[in-house]
């Protein structure tokens, strides 16, 4: 790697949207200088924003089309720049990082770390980018097919600005590679097995960080639940997985923002055979119609819903659902591990929606669980009583820091 405090870029495509972070690896560990997204990709009005988080990266901007608006506090996240236009497509928006990191002065890359949703069954640790990992992540699109294709054109868009450029694969789906087989397998035939159908889960990248910040404390019976717009939860005994909620896509699970989780595969069948459905209609239900969104009829966002659902049933009843599903949840993942030492939460909901951790709680005493209400409302870093059996902590997840000591390990073991 470059340099003795090499920079990597790490980038998270989705299908209209790049989000990326830039890290400096120091001795004690990485450092974030700034972050930022380009919105709203192939369609009008994208806009590209830069928030920094050190004082000494933005010194003085060359001329460009970016709007600088602000110069960082020390220890701030302040938006140091912004720019409204069309971005047509992930080359496009990779165009406008690097011109924006040129214009701000960014450091010199050393690597571009890419967050992958899925690995398929055979790619179980990040991995250098090359041809052959290429041609594997596009064979691997029908897998996910809302995903898969804005990383590989993201990792494309980089090749072709820096050839040279070395680049990390961080698959969400890595982690989950350990589960026991027999927490992967459906009850299908053994031929679909074959074929890759299986439990993969997701939000790897998410549970790796807690693992991390818990360090020792990761010995035990751990659930962690990442509650977000997407949402699961994993079963870590002494820090190896044993079982998560999403399945074969992640739309599998408990409900979330606007993704339906685990149905009867007779409901699909049923309107497949009574509406006509093709695999278009089904897909756009039970991923962007459903969920918190579809049960409401207002809203994916839960902050929305916990400020409407005095006034509004149809919000109360998407939260109330939401959180009854989370704790049966909860009680089949306690239930392989064979008892429960500690819960964390995690992602937005877990991170900032107290109401949602106390009402998932509820209900909870059989498996130790009793929450301290005021440090539930604190947003403390342990929420449980100090009689309760089992802890409850609450950890802020940091996948783009994740990707970036995935790629500096990567790079340094020159694998």
């Amino acid at each position: 790697m470059n340099g003795d405090r090499p920079s990597i870029l790490c980038l998270n495509s989705g299908s209209s949207s790049l989000k990326f972070a830039l890290y400096r690896a120091e001795p004690a560990g990485e450092a974030l200088l700034a972050s930022g997204a380009v919105e709203r990709i192939g369609l009008a009005e994208g806009l590209l924003w830069v928030r920094g988080a050190d004082r000494g990266v933005l010194s003085e901007p060359t001329a460009g089309d970016l709007e600088v608006l602000s110069e960082p506090e020390a220890g701030a996240r302040s938006l140091l720049a912004e720019r409204k236009e069309d971005f047509p497509d992930h080359e496009a928006a990779v165009d406008a990082v690097f011109g924006a990191a040129a214009q701000l002065r960014l450091p010199e890359l050393a690597a571009v770390g890419h967050r992958v949703v899925h690995g398929g069954p055979h790619h179980s640790a990040p991995e250098r980018v090359d041809a052959r990992l290429l041609a594997d992540l596009r064979a691997l699109v029908p897998l996910a097919p809302l995903h898969l294709p804005a990383a590989v054109a993201g990792i494309e868009a980089v090749a072709a600005h820096f050839p040279d450029l070395p680049q990390a694969a961080c698959f969400d789906t890595a982690f989950h590679r350990r589960i026991p087989e027999l927490a992967q397998r459906f009850a299908l035939p053994g031929a679909l097995w074959e074929e890759g159908v299986r439990r993969y889960g997701f939000h790897g990248l998410s549970y790796e960080y807690v693992l991390e910040v818990l360090g020792a404390a990761a010995r035990g019976r751990i659930i962690i639940a990442h509650l977000g717009n997407g949402a699961s939860m994993a079963a870590v005994r002494d820090g190896a997985p044993v079982d998560t909620t999403m399945g074969f896509t992640p739309a599998g699970g408990f409900m979330m923002g606007t993704r339906s989780g685990d149905l009867d595969p007779g409901i699909l069948v049923h309107l497949m055979r009574e509406r006509g459905w093709g695999a278009d209609e089904v897909e756009r239900l039970v991923t962007r119609e459903a969920g918190l969104l579809g049960v409401s009829g207002l809203s994916p966002d839960m902050k929305t819903l916990l400020e409407a659902r005095e006034r509004n049933p149809r919000a109360a009843l998407a939260v109330e659902l939401f959180c009854y599903q989370a704790r049966k949840q909860i009680g089949a993942l306690a239930a392989a591990l064979d008892g429960l030492d500690t819960l964390v939460f995690t992602g937005g909901m877990g991170e900032r929606a107290a109401p949602v951790r106390r009402q998932i709680c509820q209900g909870l005493a059989h498996l130790g669980i009793e929450i301290d209400p005021e440090r539930n409302q604190d947003h403390a870093d342990t929420i449980s009583t100090a009689r309760s059996p089992c802890a409850v902590r609450v950890i802020p997840t940091d996948e783009d820091l994740m990707i970036a000591r995935h790629t500096r390990r990567l790079l340094s073991s020159g694998r």
